[in-house]
């Protein structure tokens, strides 16, 4: 106890005493423009709890909106005429709100979000000024701002303008405006309009990134040249998948995880099995050499479960990646399903300690009935785990077909999330800032609402469904363009040396480091604990190895069945019953005193009464089982 005390003095003595005036002007700049703000205290604030809109920011009226509601409380005849009396610019004005409403509406249908640049979007009305009848001439007129977060409460229309354009319309493409809570709305509007969807991070963090990066490349090119042609069903195109799993990691841990539940299918599964959760290089090459026989099944190894533990800035955390067989979405479920059981052993009802991030292909996602299922039962009782993170790796060909219009019939493979009001993040996977400010954003989504969450990552697939397929006999102009497309952290070390963050000898030596520790077969998970607190996670050793049909002895004692069968059928004092239920009561009062046979529905419930007194937990879900059906 003395020792948590003094942990919770520590994490909060900086914002006490002498400080707390530093700490109060540095929050006061954060609320108008987070990104003058150092990175640690930004983050910091963003975790800050939230109590209500208001609370994240006074937003300012517009005039003209008052006046208009002062029009609607007069006679008709009166509003008529009095609507002569509005301005040009009270006009404009409310112009200016139906412009950000829009921006916020379908922005993400103009952003940048193909790294292949090869999607046929048509320009969206709505986005253009003289839609709103406004034009360039009214670029330097000073608007009300009303509830858009750029930090100021009046700006000039091409202020408005271009904090419009870069929110919601370059790297991030975001969905939100469909889900009906407006605190959720105003939340995710707040993060991303304040740092234009685009927060400056320290140097620091750029190399980490970068890092991360070179571990995911680094893996593809050591597996490719080692066993040329080898299915490994890689992450090529796709690299930013292990910064942004990184950051959801760590984002996890911070707000204080204990166990996070992976599902995916097999693209990109090794190198996550390697880069993230610390499977030994070394093991994975002997897999691809034959010498390691799976117990079991004659299942493969991009089909194959792993558990580790790594540390986050909140402390150890025990990462399981389920087990996963060809039928893709199945795995959600299952994640969910040990989700829920490691929250309901922790005594975990709000989903703090256990997090799930299930990873999903574009054309499965869309395509496979079970996501819906999954989605549809994520917000009931006894299936709710707090909120899961879903990470699309949108390759944009599925297996083999990359025209929308023969792939599905939405605009995207995500827009199944809508039906649980999930908001939606799509990202552009040659921008790995990006990736990973929706990373963090999706995370703290999770952890402030306990809701589904789902990011996009848009990328593109190098090779083929497998490396032993080619794929330009089905898409020859993607794969033209991908044959001349630089990788995700070439671009990025090409920024890095541009901004003078790096110079090339780093770059180079982060890519030898990394190619000699995987010849050395050391672990290259930068967070992994080697010597892992086995607390956070179960040991099943005492279920392996075990026959299925070990025979067991299920009897009891007559005097305990009695027990159990007389306070199943006691009625509290006072309760009224209804007709149909006293008779059952009746019935069951018969057959425990063996004046009538036993029936299935009575034996059930004297099943269920005697494990709950042997002390065996009983949890029964689902439609029939509230009144026992069957």
């Amino acid at each position: 106890m003395q020792k948590a005390s003094m942990e919770l003095l520590w994490k909060s003595s900086h914002i006490s005493g002498g400080n707390a005036g530093y700490v109060e002007d540095l929050y006061e700049t954060y609320l108008t423009d987070p990104n003058a703000v150092p990175e640690e205290w930004r983050n910091y604030f963003q975790q800050l709890p939230r109590v209500s809109e208001a609370s994240i920011r006074d937003i300012p009226h517009s005039p003209i909106r008052d006046h208009f509601a002062h029009l609607a409380k007069q006679p008709v005849r009166a509003a008529a005429s009095a609507s002569s009396e509005v301005s040009d610019h009270e006009r404009k004005q409310v112009r200016v709100i139906q412009l950000v409403s829009a921006y916020r509406q379908r922005g993400h249908q103009e952003a940048q979000l193909d790294p292949l640049n090869l999607w046929q979007r048509h320009g969206v009305p709505d986005l253009e000024l003289q839609y709103h009848q406004l034009s360039e001439a009214d670029f330097d007129t000073v608007f009300q701002t009303g509830s858009l977060y750029i930090g100021k409460d009046q700006a000039t229309l091409r202020e408005i303008y271009d904090s419009l354009r870069q929110t919601y319309c370059r790297s991030v493409g975001a969905e939100f405006m469909h889900i009906v809570d407006t605190r959720e709305r105003a939340w995710i509007q707040q993060r991303m309009e304040s740092v234009r969807s685009k927060p400056q991070y320290g140097s620091e963090v750029r190399k980490h990134l970068l890092e991360r990066l070179t571990a995911a490349e680094g893996l593809e090119k050591s597996l490719g040249s080692k066993y040329p042609g080898t299915k490994r069903f890689g992450l090529e195109g796709g690299e930013s998948l292990i910064p942004m799993m990184d950051a959801m990691i760590q984002r996890s841990g911070e707000y204080g995880a204990k166990e996070i539940v992976i599902g995916m299918a097999h693209r990109g599964r090794l190198n996550v099995l390697v880069n993230t959760l610390g499977k030994n290089p070394a093991e994975l090459f002997d897999e691809f050499e034959g010498k390691v026989q799976y117990e079991g099944s004659a299942d493969v190894k991009y089909h194959q479960g792993f558990s580790s533990n790594v540390m986050t800035p909140g402390g150890e955390v025990h990462l399981a990646l389920a087990f996963n067989p060809s039928h893709l979405e199945i795995v959600s479920p299952v994640v969910e399903g040990s989700v829920r059981a490691r929250q309901d052993r922790r005594s975990d009802p709000a989903g703090d300690q256990v997090v799930p991030i299930v990873l999903h292909g574009d054309a499965a996602f869309a395509g496979q009935g079970v996501v819906m299922e999954t989605f549809q039962m994520s917000q009931t009782r006894a299936y709710k785990t707090g909120g899961t993170i879903h990470v699309v790796i949108n390759n944009q060909v599925g297996f083999t077909t990359s025209l929308q219009e023969d792939a599905r019939s939405t605009e995207y493979c995500t827009d199944v999330a809508k039906m649980v009001q999930a908001p939606i993040f799509h990202v552009n996977g040659d921008d790995p800032e990006a990736v990973l400010f929706v990373s963090q954003l999706a995370a703290d989504f999770r952890q402030e609402f306990r809701k589904d969450v789902v990011i996009d990552l848009i990328c593109y697939r190098r090779r083929g469904h497998n490396e032993a397929d080619e794929p330009s006999g089905t898409q020859p102009l993607m794969y033209k363009q991908i044959g001349k497309q630089k990788s995700t952290r070439e671009l990025y070390v090409n920024k890095l040396l541009d901004e003078g963050v790096i110079d090339k000898a780093i770059a180079d030596k982060m890519a030898d480091d990394y190619r000699q520790a995987l010849d050395d077969g050391q672990h290259v998970a930068k967070s992994l604990v080697k010597e892992p607190n086995k607390e956070l996670f179960v040991d099943w050793t005492p279920y392996l190895g075990h026959a299925w049909d070990v025979p067991g002895d299920t009897r009891i004692d007559a005097k305990l069945l009695k027990e159990v069968s007389e306070a199943v059928n006691a009625i509290p004092e006072g309760f009224s019953v209804q007709r149909q239920v006293s008779k059952i009561y009746e019935d069951r009062r018969k057959m425990a005193v063996g004046a009538t046979p036993i029936n299935w529905g009575f034996a059930e419930t004297l099943a269920y009464g005697t494990l709950l007194k042997s002390g065996y937990p009983v949890r029964l879900t689902g439609q029939d089982v509230g009144r026992g059906t069957f």
